[in-house]
């Protein structure tokens, strides 16, 4: 049980400036819920035109299950990519499932996908590329229109969407091509207002900067936009996101589980394992991210065994290594319920120590702020108590959301954190120490 929680405080050299806004950025209802999903998945399936996909399978129910249990919330579908191939009935190309033929002509793949998700409890998103290398009018003003015509089928016919989701990419041989993202994010939030909406810059959730699985271990929720489009924004400063910025934006973390975005039988070796995947959580949920792990489903349309392997794997680590939490009892209830509404304000220059009536030993430690109120810690640092005196365990940056360290094994009767530099008193959520799964 917890015999105390002592306040200590002391002085500090250096100071934090508030950004010029009178108040900290503070995330929407939508970007809080979004971001206590932690781990998605992202699925890309298709083929370049009607006639290589004519006789194509797809398990609409088998995908949608193995992500459900992976332990994913959401996930994310490509409807349209960049060859510009519609796996729904678009009526405003002919580019489409519809005109395949065999059996799949009368299919709707997006419709399978958001039935499936709805069967098993799952978010749905979508992702519809604005690079189209099959309309003909791209890299005209029409092609806005077309892409809206087509944007408004996907958000009007297919249910309620957790996710939509902007790639800004453009290839080197693509036609100029200025798009009107204002009127797309309109769209969205006329259509699918509890939908949050992703792009390189947001505006509600921006990218991580790179695709290899990797927030940077200072990784602030807030960014200023200035003059970044889509695909035309700095990849370093969306990794660490700016302690001044204007806007609440946290990033996703896109990567895939095969070297490459869509299923090659010639990559069936290269699959990232369980405890690769369990690297990149602790690179990006574990650094005020969100995962969103790509899995393409292979020729047969399911995700296929060895991929759903790695994912169990994955799931089984994770479990393993995050099921005990040894601060139980060892901590104020806030702490350890996992409700970020209910919080210790820690404030700059002050310390909680906490007491365990044994030594507990762990090598992983886990930081919530109550990021409803904003994100304020600037820097901070773990200690534990020797016997003697207090050695460092670990000294961090930013915390968000979710902060996980991986330290070197400690065992001790009491543990101490100190917010060495805030914005503001830091709103402490939660905090965990747990002992690695054997297999990570």
């Amino acid at each position: 049980m917890l015999n105390k929680i002592v306040l200590l405080g002391f002085a500090l050299c250096a100071s934090y400036t508030l950004p010029a806004q009178s108040k900290l950025p503070l995330p929407t209802k939508n970007q809080l819920a979004w971001q206590q999903t932690e781990t998605n998945g992202f699925v890309h399936f298709g083929a370049n035109n009607p006639a290589a996909f004519k006789n194509a399978y797809f398990d609409a129910k088998q995908i949608v299950r193995t992500m459900k249990e992976a332990g994913f919330k959401i996930v994310v579908f490509t409807a349209k990519h960049h060859a510009g191939f519609c796996l729904w009935p678009s009526k405003y190309t002919d580019n489409t499932i519809a005109s395949s033929g065999e059996r799949n002509g009368n299919r709707d793949l997006v419709r399978e996908m958001a039935d499936a998700c709805k069967e098993y409890g799952m978010g749905l998103g979508l992702y519809l590329s604005p690079w189209d290398g099959h309309e003909p009018t791209y890299g005209t003003p029409a092609y806005n229109d077309f892409y809206k015509n087509q944007l408004r089928e996907l958000l009007s016919n297919y249910g309620p969407l957790a996710e939509v989701w902007f790639d800004g990419y453009k290839g080197p041989n693509a036609k100029p091509m200025d798009y009107d993202w204002q009127g797309y994010f309109k769209i969205v939030r006329e259509l699918q207002p509890n939908a949050v909406i992703f792009s390189d810059i947001g505006p509600d959730v921006r990218w991580v900067g790179n695709e290899r699985g990797n927030a940077s271990e200072t990784s602030w929720s807030t960014i200023s936009v200035g003059t970044m489009l889509p695909g035309k924004a700095k990849p370093a400063y969306l990794n660490t996101g700016d302690a001044g910025g204007e806007k609440w934006m946290a990033s996703e973390t896109d990567v895939s589980i095969r070297p490459g975005w869509f299923y090659n039988p010639a990559q069936d070796a290269q699959i990232k394992t369980g405890k690769d995947l369990m690297n990149i959580y602790y690179q990006s949920v574990g650094r005020n991210s969100v995962l969103l792990l790509n899995v393409p489903p292979n020729r047969y349309g399911v995700i296929s065994d060895a991929d759903r392997q790695s994912l169990m794997d994955f799931k089984s680590i994770r479990e393993e290594t995050f099921k005990t939490n040894l601060a139980k009892g060892a901590a104020p209830d806030q702490l350890t319920d996992n409700n970020l509404a209910s919080s210790l304000t820690i404030n700059e220059g002050a310390s909680k120590e906490i007491s365990f009536s044994q030594p507990v030993q762990f090598d992983r430690v886990m930081l919530q702020e109550n990021i409803a109120d904003g994100q304020r810690q600037v820097a901070g640092k773990l200690e534990y108590w020797d016997g003697q005196q207090w050695q460092l365990i670990s000294q961090l940056s930013t915390i968000g959301y979710k902060r996980l360290l991986k330290v070197k094994p400690v065992s001790t009767q009491k543990v101490r954190y100190t917010v060495v530099q805030a914005k503001l008193p830091v709103e402490l959520a939660e905090i965990g120490f747990y002992k690695a799964s054997s297999r990570e």
